[in-house]
């Protein structure tokens, strides 16, 4: 698992072809891969929102109770395991249209291998301060981006032109997604599940 995480950010269309050859199982690709990866925004932003906390307009940090803080970090990381396999069930549907014909296995495992780098910006969290999630969140999504553009074509075995195309209707999917997770968040807090601030 960590060969193919060093090796996206490295050399990533080879290690594209390295994952393509390999047989995977969903259950083995969560049980390496997702379950640790995915954790890693969670954890980081347990532990930036309860013990660094964030300050507005250069005031006394504002923290997270730990009860709220658990409640979201755990939702969060169900919602990340989740759209992994939502993506990647997207992908299989949507591979009939570019004539590749993929397991939804495998759809699954390039759909986790893809979202690593939005995995590991999590680490941002660590440290709460708008900036620095905005500059490490903006490289994270432009280099997913590049991970699906180059990746998908070798992946799929299709040409470049097609894997272009395939590859804008899924980052267009994921975009949706990723709007519709932030509405359901705001629909939760306003039944009462969102945060709870340290006096």
């Amino acid at each position: 698992m960590i060969n193919h995480v060093w090796g996206l950010f490295t050399h990533p269309d080879q290690e594209w072809q390295e994952i393509r050859g390999e047989e995977e199982s969903i259950r083995h690709m969560y049980l390496t891969h997702v379950l640790f990866l995915a954790a890693i925004p969670a954890v980081s932003a347990f532990i930036g929102t309860t013990q660094v906390g964030w300050s507005v307009a250069g005031g006394e940090p504002v923290r997270l109770t730990v009860a709220s803080a658990l409640q979201m970090s755990v939702m969060t990381y169900l919602a990340m395991l989740a759209g992994v396999a939502m993506m990647g069930g997207f992908i299989h549907w949507m591979a009939r249209t570019y004539d590749a014909n993929p397991s939804l296995t495998q759809c699954i495992v390039f759909a986790a291998y893809n979202a690593t780098p939005m995995f590991v910006g999590g680490l941002a969290a660590l440290y709460p301060n708008l900036w620095l999630a905005m500059v490490v969140g903006t490289v994270a999504v432009c280099y997913t981006t590049y991970l699906l553009y180059v990746g998908l074509p070798t992946f799929m075995n299709i040409p470049r032109e097609e894997g272009f195309l395939f590859s804008s209707s899924v980052l267009a999917v994921g975009l949706v997604l990723l709007v519709a997770m932030i509405g359901i968040s705001v629909i939760l807090w306003g039944f009462g599940m969102g945060p709870t601030y340290t006096s």
